[in-house]
């Protein structure tokens, strides 16, 4: 019986093997999305490369994609040459983390809800409210930076956090993503919420958000990797060494004397500025095509 099963077996395996028809076509796209993908990640990949290489490796020629000693000097030669002045190069990075997860936070929370009232609630002149809001789109950031600076400065939040987390706060892209996800989330559960007993803060809380996930890690994406790398409020609202981000480092190391001395401290402050952003959409890059196929978006 053993042996009648085992060739059973191996003639199923056989005739599975056989339906197999793997097209030289096939074969010849996933090569080329491979080499593709090979090819977009060789400047990261340089990148990570290069903070680990002594400074004879960094100017060699022509530049190689591998170091041969790999060293943790450019590290320690970052801490010493930021720390050198009077705010250490950790305070830059908090500075920037905290600005960042801030922002960020608050801009989830206020947009979803106000996308909830927009949408899953009774509102006059939402339709009129949405397509202002829709219209903001068209303008670019630099139009209004200067009604930004006048609000900012008029409210007294110069020199302060809240200059480089307010204004980021209420996006009108992130409004408009969340919006055409909540509108795929049908009235009638909401309708039946409410006929259990559920306020909207809770009808928003435990409904709304679970349902909307896709679309709220996408914003973070987006909040995350456009505060994190902001450079220019920081340069506007800011002058205390002590409250100035990470891209301000990095410029403070570009510049003045010594540039070339400092080429392996760069490279090391570039991974570090560069690391959290791939993170952060490495965590959740699988959500954002999921919202682009309900946005709108292409």
């Amino acid at each position: 019986m053993s042996t009648v099963s085992s060739a059973t077996a191996r003639g199923a395996l056989r005739r599975r093997i056989r339906r197999i028809h793997i097209k030289p076509s096939r074969v010849i796209l996933y090569l080329f999305i491979i080499a593709m993908v090979v090819f977009t990640a060789l400047p990261l990949w340089y990148m990570i490369v290069q903070s680990f290489k002594p400074l004879e490796e960094i100017f060699a020629y022509p530049p190689r994609f591998y170091v041969k000693n790999p060293t943790l000097s450019n590290f320690t030669e970052l801490l010493s040459a930021v720390s050198s002045s009077s705010v250490p190069f950790t305070r830059y990075f908090f500075n920037s983390l905290l600005v960042t997860v801030v922002s960020t936070v608050l801009s989830l929370f206020v947009c979803s809800l106000a996308t909830f009232a927009m949408t899953k609630m009774k509102l006059p002149f939402k339709n009129g409210i949405f397509n202002f809001i829709v219209a903001a789109m068209a303008f670019s950031a630099p139009a209004s930076q200067v009604t930004t600076y006048i609000i900012v400065n008029g409210m007294g939040m110069m020199n302060t956090y809240w200059a480089l987390i307010i204004p980021k706060i209420a996006t009108a892209m992130y409004f408009f993503l969340m919006k055409q996800n909540m509108e795929t989330i049908p009235d009638a559960l909401i309708e039946s919420a409410r006929l259990d007993g559920c306020n909207n803060f809770k009808i928003y809380w435990k409904i709304i958000m679970p349902l909307s996930i896709p679309v709220l890690s996408t914003v973070t994406v987006f909040a995350f990797v456009a505060s994190w790398n902001d450079y220019y409020s920081p340069l506007i609202y800011i002058n205390k060494d002590v409250l100035k981000t990470l891209p301000l480092a990095l410029n403070m190391l570009q510049g003045g004397a010594g540039q070339v001395a400092r080429a392996g401290a760069m490279a090391a402050a570039t991974m570090l500025t560069t690391l959290p952003t791939i993170i952060v959409f490495t965590a959740c890059q699988s959500k954002v095509t999921k919202t682009m196929a309900h946005s709108g978006i292409k």
